[in-house]
């Protein structure tokens, strides 16, 4: 919209409060508050929904692999094969074998539900979920025959468990006796403890030596799974379909979509929903904008009739309101941005502060699953949320700046 020199002036001359007009400029203050609200609740919203995201794929995925080729009855025949031509098959960037069991521990007193994972020695060192997020102790002792596991966080609180503490790993398939099968208990040095993150697996999990974990489930040179990694997650389908033949008769290929679609579906649901909840805000806004400019309108009537009989054109009385109105939108974004940013950086002493001030969490990670509050901007979404803001303006400008337009300097001026 190119305005000409005295439209420029006529609109800055308008923007700004005079005498009898400090209502108008109040009313547009809050158009332009509501702008700024509304942009940055959006900013906010859409960049923590994608954090959330990202940081769950980033966690699961780095403790679940991209997919993974599961025995049946938890065994896995043959693995060594599987595992072999897995990671010769185009777009697959590694395989490793892995045993899973859920079981109990035990330890102070006090039983929890864990989930064993057995994993070789240097798959544990240089898994970065495991080997960055270490707490205390050292994952250096953990070796074949050591009797020594590396627990969650969460779950050495809820044991009491620290590095150097004993904890007993409870299996139901022990050894037969006449009395019936009695459980497998074996006792485990904690060597360290860490935190990936995820409430749920730090809750839960117990890693172990491969070897270690073969023996206590009674595997022998079993295992029950092998985890695939790939370089494209959303191909994985298609990556892994050359090996279906091999597999097939002896356990299923489970990708990740497979593993945790409900819980992604629901935050991409959510994650729409949420935006157009929000930009019912930036729409009231609109209606704020609407609401001053016709307020202005009405107030600059007679100003308007005068330029009219001056040979002002319909179209340039259009152009200064809706340079005017735009203009309220435009500040009203900026606001926004600079707002949704600071709040998007200083969130985690947000959460922390409404911790201290109502005494209750409103990040707890038993409800949340991840331990902290994340956030990843969108650079795209950020121009979709100004171009939408924008787009929402226009006809809240438009009306207003027509009906000024429109105005009949005959009939405003008959009486003066």
């Amino acid at each position: 919209m190119i305005l000409s020199r005295y439209e420029r002036m006529l609109a800055r001359r308008y923007l700004l409060p005079t005498k009898g007009e400090g209502f108008i400029f109040v009313v547009a203050g809050f158009s332009v508050g509501a702008v700024a609200l509304g942009v940055a609740a959006l900013i906010i919203v859409m960049s923590v929904m994608n954090g959330f995201r990202a940081e769950l794929f980033d966690k699961i995925v780095g403790l679940n692999g991209h997919a993974i080729i599961q025995g049946y009855e938890g065994r896995l025949v043959d693995w060594q094969q599987i595992a072999d031509k897995a990671r010769k098959t185009p777009g697959v960037t590694s395989a490793l074998p892995l045993i899973e069991q859920p079981l109990m521990a035990s330890a102070n007193g006090r039983v929890e539900g864990v989930l064993v994972r057995g994993m070789r020695v240097e798959d544990i060192r240089t898994n970065p979920v495991i080997n960055d997020n270490v707490q205390s102790g050292d994952l250096r002792t953990l070796t074949p025959g050591s009797n020594r596991v590396a627990i969650g966080t969460r779950l050495a609180e809820a044991l009491g468990a620290f590095p150097g503490s004993e904890i007993s790993l409870i299996s139901p398939e022990g050894r037969s006796t006449v009395v019936g099968t009695v459980p497998r208990i074996v006792s485990y040095t904690v060597a360290a403890t860490f935190e990936v993150g995820v409430y749920d697996y730090d809750k839960a999990f117990v890693v172990m030596p491969m070897e270690d974990a073969q023996t206590l489930l009674m595997l022998g040179d079993e295992v029950g799974m092998v985890e695939v990694q790939s370089d494209d997650p959303d191909k994985i389908n298609e990556i892994l379909a050359p090996l279906e033949p091999l597999v097939r008769g002896r356990g299923v290929i489970v990708d990740w979509k497979q593993m945790n679609s409900a819980l992604f579906d629901a935050l991409d649901l959510e994650r729409v929903v949420m935006f157009i909840v929000v930009s019912i805000i930036v729409l009231v806004a609109s209606f704020n904008i609407a609401s001053s400019l016709i307020m202005l309108v009405k107030t600059k009537t007679r100003d308007i009739a005068i330029l009219r009989t001056m040979g002002a054109e319909r179209r340039a009385i259009l152009r200064i309101f809706m340079s005017i109105g735009v203009a309220i939108g435009v500040v009203g974004i900026l606001i926004g941005l600079v707002l949704g940013f600071l709040g998007l950086f200083f969130r985690q002493g947000v959460v922390t502060a409404v911790q201290f001030l109502t005494g209750t969490n409103p990040w707890d990670p038993s409800v949340r699953i991840l331990t902290e509050l994340p956030a990843k901007t969108d650079p795209l979404e950020v121009a979709a949320v100004v171009i939408v803001t924008l787009l929402l303006t226009f006809p809240a400008t438009f009306f207003p700046a027509r009906k000024a337009a429109s105005t009949d300097p005959v009939q405003v001026l008959r009486y003066e």
